[in-house]
């Protein structure tokens, strides 16, 4: 695990947005950080369209199990 260096403002955001989505800051950078990555690489799909490959990429990991949770 790492350290980013974000803007006051872009924390300022997360903080509320997190807040607004019931998740963590560390849950929303993420989530900003994959659908960012997956739009980037895949320019044609809509935010939608983004969210559905991230749910079935979570069914294709199956269920939590110790491993996962490490």
């Amino acid at each position: 695990m790492g350290i980013v260096k974000i803007s006051e403002q872009m924390h300022e955001n997360l903080r509320l947005t997190s807040g607004a989505l019931s998740r963590s800051i560390n849950a929303q950078a993420e989530h900003w950080l994959r659908v960012g990555m997956l739009a980037e690489l895949n320019p044609q799909l809509h935010y939608g369209e983004i969210c559905l490959l991230l749910i079935q990429a979570e069914r294709q990991a199956g269920p939590l199990t110790e491993e996962r949770a490490a």
